[in-house]
């Protein structure tokens, strides 16, 4: 699989340099580091929505056009937000029906749910539905924001396995946004670890975790375990 290289990903607001970073996907790559440091607005930068207040420097090496809508598609950190609660989920999906169902099998979602409101599914029906849009943009790289914070254990482990299965089936690229180190450690092959907005740490991942070689890295993951304990 070709990589998808981000050579500059310069972010500027005014003067100032919000996010100066380049990293390479080969399948899977995990985007880490605490609030604040530019995940997000890596995020947009890709999919083209950053703020118009911010002046954007981008130069891609990949096998596909960076196309919002086309090759590029989201998964956001809260399905609530993105879907009406006053329209069916088969009126919010531009497919047809047929094209629906086949999308809605691909998720594991019953057909009848495509009839329901929003406030009618669980959150990790609601994320399955948000990925089944996503997939019906045919994308060659899916950014997951946060896809499973919102989620319980069981419903997001099988939304991370269901998109771990997916994409080795259809073969798109991910960048995975996430605050859950551990996580990241079966679902993606590499780590970028950014602190305001710099790179400073990347590498694989199973590598980073076992040795970090910053000290920054090396907090991240001491506060991620103890996160971790504390939800256990």
């Amino acid at each position: 699989m070709d990589k998808f290289v981000v050579e500059q990903l310069l972010i500027r607001e005014g003067d100032r340099r919000l996010v100066d970073i380049a990293f390479e996907i080969d399948r899977s790559t995990a985007l880490v580091g605490q609030s604040g440091s530019g995940k997000s607005l890596t995020l947009k930068a890709l999919l083209g929505m950053l703020p118009t207040n911010l002046d954007l420097s981008l130069k891609v090496k990949a096998p596909f056009e960076l196309e919002r809508g086309k090759s590029v598609a989201m998964v956001v950190q809260n399905p609530f937000s993105a879907l009406s609660p006053l329209t069916t989920i088969q009126k919010q999906f531009f497919v047809s029906p047929d094209e629906a169902k086949r999308y809605f099998d691909m998720v594991e979602l019953d057909h009848r749910l495509l009839g329901r409101y929003p406030s009618e599914l669980s959150g990790g029906q609601l994320q399955r539905v948000i990925l089944a849009f996503a997939l019906a943009l045919k994308p060659k790289l899916l950014l997951l924001d946060e896809p499973t914070t919102a989620l319980d254990g069981r419903s997001r482990d099988l939304v991370m396995a269901l998109i771990a299965r997916l994409q080795k089936e259809l073969g798109f690229k991910t960048l995975f946004v996430t605050h859950d180190i551990f996580l990241s450690r079966w679902f993606c092959d590499t780590m970028v670890v950014l602190k305001e907005g710099r790179v400073v740490e990347w590498g694989e991942t199973e590598t980073i975790l076992m040795n970090p070689q910053e000290a920054y890295t090396k907090l991240l993951i001491g506060s991620n375990f103890k996160h971790r304990g504390k939800r256990a």
